[in-house]
């Protein structure tokens, strides 16, 4: 079951308080628009057809090509927004051990779909907005937690998206990634939770968040600044 995202709060110590205020410990992941492995031949594919190509047969009821485009500049938002927080915290944060191993991995991760779908949007990607991550990279702690609050809201985005979109040359990769993030979200509550009674999926589904309730939880946080 979800519960509504909240405002990302800041104590004196700056730890991210319970920013999901609600979205159970199964109920969420993360997604991306496109896996590394096969980011070329997918990325070809979503360019094709986006473009008119080859991919237009394989389109789903409903939804549009235009509409398939807004959907993968929301997906690069997000991927910016999450590829500049572990880029930042690999500068600042001093990690060490298997907390810095998951920040480099996903990192990695985050930048290659950044690239990818750039790539695919070409002239129609929007910019990168600018970021202030008001002090969450700088301890291991807060880090993992604003982690796991990042990679939640993204798959619950995705989830969201996915029956909306029209191609299945988008479709299709866009599974793939989902898989990966939901990943991401088990290893930050494995290394978030070691030695707790917290189980990474205690729940057999998911919950979907709509584009316009995960955009305004995502302004509430503070941390788009343009």
């Amino acid at each position: 079951m979800r519960e509504d995202l909240s405002v990302v709060a800041f104590d004196d110590d700056e730890a991210v308080a319970e920013a999901m205020a609600g979205l159970d410990e199964a109920s969420t992941t993360r997604g991306g628009m496109f896996r590394r492995a096969g980011a070329a031949a997918g990325g070809l594919g979503i360019a094709m057809a986006l473009l008119g190509g080859s991919g237009v047969a394989n389109a789903r009821e409903g939804g549009s090509k235009k509409n398939d485009i807004k959907i993968l500049n929301y997906a690069l938002t997000l991927e910016y927004l999450e590829a500049a927080f572990y880029k930042e915290a690999l500068a600042r944060g001093g990690f060490s051990g298997s907390v810095l191993n998951f920040a480099e991995v996903v990192y990695s991760h985050e930048a290659t779909h950044v690239a990818t779908l750039k790539g695919v949007l070409g002239a129609k990607a929007v910019a990168s907005p600018s970021f202030d991550f008001k002090g969450t990279t700088r301890k291991w702690s807060t880090f993992l937690r604003t982690s796991k609050v990042l990679e939640d809201t993204g798959v619950a985005a995705y989830q969201g998206q996915a029956p909306l979109i029209h191609q299945n040359a988008v479709l299709a990769p866009a599974g793939a990634i989902l898989a990966v993030e939901a990943r991401h979200a088990s290893w930050v509550r494995d290394l978030l939770y070691a030695g707790k009674s917290v189980k990474p999926a205690p729940e057999a589904f998911s919950t979907p968040m709509s584009m316009s309730e995960v955009l305004s939880a995502v302004k509430k946080t503070g941390f788009i600044k343009s």
